[in-house]
């Protein structure tokens, strides 16, 4: 009897069965967008913007007491300091060079000359990027060291008492060391670049009379310049932060703006002249960095 009820209650003036309610959602209360942000900001601010801020303010606190700007001036006036930073800035200039030339050249051979293997050297050149900078700074010295495997083998053919080998431990040993570790840096952009590549084009080309070398100028590099881009400003800023390599590669007249924080702090204890090359080297990074931003907005990249 009272389901009838029921069945009669669910259904509409013309027989047919209605809808039945269903029970009514719980009202939720939204939860503002800016309490999602405060966990990253707080992380963010202990882990980065609080240390930045001592270091800002270390280079400004003079060991007499008091903000000045003397620890500023007495840092720009420095022969070291400027050394240092004509150091840092040719060797991360020429170790960008050195690895976008090297790089586009490997990463064309890896993705359009088909050899055995090719697919193992593009999946190695993913485990290179995790390896640590003084690994490849240590292989080199082994292998070109004082007492490495080639001045090894020169001293046992010739009788000599010591090997011809000695760059690693000057500027150009530093280079060859950036260029090495830096290329899978750029390389890996391009690689993914070139594998989104249309490959008609480069058919269409070819049966057109192209050579290889106007195929690559006129197809595959204008496809490669935002990889290139973002590749070069990549290695150009960690050139310019780089420690490791120097000082594992034991050149002692080679002192980048890093090295002089390492010096400054370390061995004389002069925090304020350490915290001001510090803020220089991260406003150079900063503002390639920037600039790196606005002219790839511009161009599209």
């Amino acid at each position: 009897m009272a389901s009838a009820v029921l069945d009669r209650k669910r259904t509409t003036g013309s027989g047919q069965p209605g809808p039945v309610p269903g029970p009514v959602p719980a009202r939720t209360r939204s939860v503002p967008a800016w309490v999602w942000a405060l966990p990253p900001v707080a992380v963010l601010a202990l882990a980065f913007l609080y240390p930045l801020a001592l270091v800002v303010q270390q280079s400004v606190t003079p060991d007499e007491g008091g903000v000045s700007l003397d620890p500023y001036a007495d840092v720009f006036a420095s022969e070291v300091f400027r050394d240092a930073l004509t150091t840092t800035v040719w060797l991360a200039v020429g170790s960008t060079v050195g690895c976008l030339v090297l790089g586009f050249v490997l990463a064309l051979v890896i993705a359009f000359v088909p050899f055995p293997g090719g697919k193992a050297v593009a999946r190695f050149i993913d485990v290179f990027l995790s390896f640590p900078s003084f690994l490849i700074t240590l292989a080199l010295l082994f292998i070109y060291g004082s007492v490495g495997m080639a001045n090894g083998l020169w001293t046992d053919v010739t009788g000599a008492a010591e090997g011809p080998f000695h760059f690693l431990t000057t500027p150009w040993g530093v280079l060859l060391a950036e260029i090495t570790y830096f290329t899978p840096f750029v390389m890996r952009p391009l690689l993914a670049a070139f594998s989104q590549l249309d490959t008609g084009q480069l058919e269409v080309a070819s049966s057109l009379g192209a050579g290889p070398v106007r195929i690559i100028r006129q197809v595959i590099l204008p496809e490669a310049l935002p990889a290139l881009a973002a590749g070069g400003s990549l290695v150009l800023v960690m050139c310019l932060n780089e420690f490791g390599i120097v000082l594992f590669t034991g050149a002692k007249d080679v002192t980048t703006l890093p090295m002089l924080v390492y010096s400054k702090a370390i061995l004389e204890s002069d925090y304020p002249a350490a915290c001001v090359v510090a803020v220089v080297n991260i406003a150079i990074s900063v503002g390639l960095y920037s600039l790196y931003r606005v002219v790839s907005r511009r161009a599209g990249a």
